[in-house]
């Protein structure tokens, strides 16, 4: 029996703009998981069980070396797809394909099935692929970890930055810009998997960051979850309608999420704080120009709450509703904005930083292709 887990994200700076290729964006991983089990099935039908879907259950036979799915309609989707690209990646290393039992367990939903906007996709996904490569014993790194449950998820979703993806796999806090998934799906036509794992991938550039000593992290929920899909959606219409406006928004939040990396790099909380700020300002603006409810009434009191206290917040993720986050001193009275919260039917939730084996200190040789990324 092999267990894995993956961790869920909260993004903390710029959204929106990092779904277009070489945009820089930062997450931070999260210590609630999704956790996947893996057994051998002693019988010739393998099943996928999951607590996430209410105890909901898929079985599956193989057919040669296809997996043949018992049902149409499914939530596993996503299972499915990380299953479906590691043992595509095994097959590369001459592995032969096991009949085994899955079982999925997250802590990304609260337990009335309430979702959070952590990243459960992302984390399932991420959590199914570790332990298939234990399962199927292949030699990968975190990298080929990354790029293996990201083409699985992309596969799924066909949109989205991965940059949730990379939280689940490296942990900790991380500067992200996204890959040119155009240049993938045209890879994945020619190239066979393992090829395409080796290769640089343009404009991707993962690097672990260290939050000041004093940065203490406060996440709020509104109550309200949100489609983060319907709101990518609305953006890119007002992308394709209005593009010079959109351009000016990506090269402001680039520019942010660059001092902020360094606020990081100097260990100044400070500078960390105004660029939250200043972010939270761009995506109001963009909320705005485009038509798109980003910054809910909830998620402004939130906001408002924490800067009364000294702290700076704003959205986090697509916004819409879900989770606002708050960068502040350590050394400030920060349970005032929690009693505030309450008092306005924020819930807070108590979730703290996750790092990954010794992720703080690796300097990613992902780095890939710098000279793609946007000028």
């Amino acid at each position: 029996m092999i267990t894995e887990k993956a961790p869920g994200k909260l993004y903390i700076a710029g959204e929106y703009a990092v779904v277009e290729n070489g945009y820089p964006a930062i997450l931070v991983a999260l210590d609630q998981f999704v956790t996947c089990t893996i057994e051998e099935s002693t019988q010739e039908i393998g099943q996928i069980i999951s607590r996430q879907y209410n105890n909901d259950q898929l079985s599956w036979r193989r057919l040669g070396d296809q997996m043949v799915v018992d049902k149409r309609d499914n939530p596993f989707s996503y299972i499915l797809s990380a299953i479906r690209v590691t043992e595509e990646y095994a097959r590369t290393f001459s592995r032969d394909l096991q009949i085994f039992n899955i079982h999925i367990d997250s802590q990304l939903d609260s337990a009335n099935g309430r979702k959070y906007g952590l990243g459960s996709s992302a984390a399932v996904t991420v959590a199914t692929v570790k332990a298939l490569c234990r399962f199927y014993n292949l030699p990968v790194n975190k990298d080929q970890i990354f790029k293996l449950a990201a083409i699985a998820h992309f596969e799924v979703q066909g949109n989205g930055s991965l940059g949730d993806v990379a939280a689940s796999v490296y942990g900790g806090w991380i500067s992200y810009h996204s890959f040119d998934r155009q240049w993938l799906a045209q890879q994945r036509k020619y190239l066979d998997l393992k090829t395409i794992i080796d290769l640089p991938w343009p404009d991707l550039n993962i690097e672990s960051l260290t939050a000041p000593k004093n940065l203490e992290l406060l996440i709020g929920w509104t109550g309200k979850p949100a489609s983060t899909s319907q709101l990518v959606d609305k953006i890119s219409l007002f992308k394709a309608r209005r593009q010079t406006e959109y351009h000016h928004f990506l090269e402001k939040s680039k520019s942010c999420i660059q001092r902020m990396v360094d606020g990081f790099h100097r260990q100044d909380l400070e500078a960390i704080k105004n660029e939250i700020r200043y972010n939270r300002d761009l995506l109001k603006q963009l909320g705005t120009n485009s038509g798109v409810n980003i910054e809910t009434e909830s998620l402004s009191k939130l906001c408002q709450i924490a800067e009364s206290f000294g702290g700076a917040a704003k959205t986090s993720g697509a916004g819409g509703g879900d989770c606002g986050i708050v960068a502040i001193d350590s050394n400030s009275n920060f349970g005032n904005v929690l009693k505030s919260w309450a008092k306005n039917h924020i819930e807070q939730l108590p979730l703290s930083v996750h790092f990954i084996d010794n992720a703080k200190s690796f300097k990613k040789s992902v780095k890939h292709h710098l000279s793609y990324i946007h000028k």
